[in-house]
């Protein structure tokens, strides 16, 4: 459990802090009764240091926690948005076909936003239960063979009907051919989290191409770029950290702060890797998920 683990490095880090203190003002009671002694001036020095040592030690922790404390607050607020929008959205269409008569039209319209809602509620239900497992080394994969030109394609038509883009909008290029031995699951859920966030941090021009190739002879890649507003130099590490959120304008993007977690997490368990690139702000990003292929 994270709580009990924090509680335990708190009062590891306090008991430090005590320990250190009592021990120096022992040393500079000792020094006032015995001035001229060299031993305890040494040893008064080497637990200055280690005095010094401590509180900085401390300060870095409680800066780490402070920041800690801030994301799991943006992640608790993006989740309560996600959960509660698409369960108003629900009740409110059910208050209305209880309540009143609507015609055939309108109550398939409704029904296929209700659809819609309960699939987006179901999304980050799923998301949070995921990041727990691949975070996780109670939880295997179940490791298979299979293509993964045929899982890429299956993501990338999915994202297209959820969000009717055209096929320009969303590109896909097959150019691997081959195999990898993997948790069929994850690599979908690693995939669709990289589609999902190029389209979303897209805005309205959604200009997303897909590929796989291969990286050597031991590696496939799956490459996702596009045309949205790009990554500062300074956060293409933060951004895969559980739930970091980039400062600016794309912080008001909905979203738990999961996806990209969720991403290294699977690359890492499978003995792969996972990294951004981008040239800068306004100048698009491209997301790469390498995988071992099947031997």
């Amino acid at each position: 459990m994270v709580v009990p683990r924090r509680r335990k490095s708190v009062g590891l880090y306090i008991a430090l802090g005590v320990v250190l203190i009592a021990v120096s003002l022992l040393l500079y009671a000792g020094w006032v009764a015995n001035p001229r002694s060299v031993a305890l001036l040494i040893l008064g020095g080497l637990m200055l240091a280690a005095l010094i040592a401590g509180l900085v030690l401390n300060t870095f922790f409680l800066v780490r926690e402070i920041r800690l404390n801030e994301q799991q607050d943006a992640f608790i607020n993006a989740v309560t948005h996600e959960l509660k929008t698409p369960v108003a959205s629900i009740r409110l269409y059910l208050e209305t076909l209880q309540s009143r008569e609507v015609d055939e039209a309108k109550r398939k319209e409704f029904y296929g936003t209700m659809l819609e809602d309960s699939d987006r509620l179901l999304s980050t239900i799923e998301q949070v239960l995921r990041t727990g497992r691949v975070g996780s080394s109670r939880y295997k994969p179940h490791l298979s063979e299979f293509d993964l030109d045929v899982l890429v394609d299956e993501c990338v038509q999915r994202a297209r009907t959820a969000n009717q883009l055209p096929e320009e909008a969303l590109s896909f290029k097959a150019g691997l051919s081959a195999s990898v031995m993997a948790d069929h699951e994850e690599i979908r859920a690693a995939v669709s989290n990289l589609i999902d966030n190029a389209i979303k941090y897209s805005g309205k021009s959604v200009n997303v191409a897909v590929e796989t190739v291969a990286a050597d002879t031991d590696h496939a890649i799956v490459r996702v770029r596009d045309q949205g507003p790009g990554i500062p130099k300074t956060e293409l590490k933060d951004i895969f950290k559980r739930f970091h959120r980039v400062p600016g304008p794309t912080a008001r993007v909905p979203g738990t702060g999961l996806g990209l977690f969720i991403v290294r997490s699977v690359a890492k368990r499978h003995g792969g890797r996972a990294w951004a690139e981008s040239e800068g702000v306004g100048r698009g990003s491209t997301f790469v998920l390498q995988l071992p292929l099947a031997k």
